[in-house]
C-alpha cells in the first residue's frame, strides 16, 4: 500500500519529533513537510520561543519541507484559526491527506483539532495518544533523544529549569504532580538531536528572560 502523504504539526519540541520517529518507523505516512506556527514579530516559534534560524536548522535535519504560518503578536484566536484554516486548504491543494500531532492526553487538544480538520479533507493521526508519559520520557531518552527545556510556566516550575537538558537527571529533579513530559504545559522543549534528525544542532543555553508568567532559555546556534 501506498503511504499516505502527511505533513507533521512540528512545535521543535520532543513530543512532535518522536511522533514523526514513530510514524516513520511504521511506514505507513509519506511525512514530506513540518507545519510550524512561528511569532512574525519576534522571529520565534510561537510557545516554544525558540529563533527560527534554529527551527529551519532542525526541520532541515528532520529531512522535511518547512511549512511556516507567521502570526503577529498578540494573537487573537480568530486569526490563528484564519491563518491554520488558509494552511490546511493550502496543504490540501498541494495532495496531503493527513496531519500527525504528537499530543499524548488532552481531550480537550484532541477534541479541539478533530473538531477544525472537519470538512477539510485532512485527518488527524495522534501516534502516541495515552502511552503513559513517565515510560515514553524514559522511551525517548533511551532512543537517543536529545533535548533541552525552552521554555517553562513559573506557575508550575522554577525557572532554574530553563535550559535544562531534558535527560534521566531532569526526570529526577521535577516535583511531584510535574508530568514527565509537561502535557500539561509545565515546560516546552527544543529537539536538538534523535534518531528522526539527520545530524544533531549544536546550540548553547543564552539568557532566561522572565515575560508574561513563562520563563524563556534563549537557545542560540553553536
Amino acid at each position: 500500500m501506498t503511504a499516505r502523504k502527511a505533513l507533521i504539526a512540528w512545535s521543535s519540541g520532543k513530543d512532535s519529533a518522536w511522533a514523526l520517529h514513530v510514524v516513520r518507523q511504521s511506514g505507513d505516512y509519506d511525512v514530506v513537510g513540518a507545519l510550524t506556527t512561528v511569532n512574525r514579530t519576534f522571529a520565534r516559534v510561537a510557545m516554544h520561543g525558540v529563533r527560527q534560524e534554529l527551527l529551519e536548522m532542525q526541520i532541515a535535519a528532520a529531512g522535511l519541507a518547512p511549512v511556516l504560518v507567521h502570526i503577529p503578536h498578540p494573537c487573537g484566536n480568530d486569526i490563528y484559526e484564519q491563518a491554520m484554516a488558509a494552511a490546511m486548504a493550502q496543504a490540501k491543494a498541494d495532495g496531503i491527506t493527513h496531519i500527525i500531532f504528537g499530543d499524548l492526553f488532552l481531550e480537550n487538544i484532541r477534541a479541539y483539532r478533530v473538531e477544525k480538520l472537519k470538512g477539510s479533507g485532512i485527518e488527524p493521526v495522534f501516534p502516541l495518544w495515552l502511552k503513559p508519559t513517565d515510560a515514553l520520557a524514559r522511551a525517548m531518552i533511551a532512543g537517543g533523544l536529545e533535548a533541552h527545556l525552552a521554555t517553562i510556566d513559573l506557575k508550575k516550575l522554577s525557572a532554574e529549569f530553563a535550559g535544562r537538558r531534558f535527560d534521566a537527571a531532569l526526570l529526577a529533579d521535577l516535583p511531584s504532580g510535574i508530568d514527565p513530559c509537561g502535557e500539561n504545559g509545565e515546560f516546552h522543549t527544543f529537539v536538538t538531536a534523535g534518531p528522526m534528525l539527520s545530524r544533531p544542532i549544536a546550540v548553547r543555553v543564552g539568557e532566561t528572560v522572565e515575560r508574561e508568567g513563562f520563563a524563556f532559555a534563549d537557545l542560540v546556534a553553536d
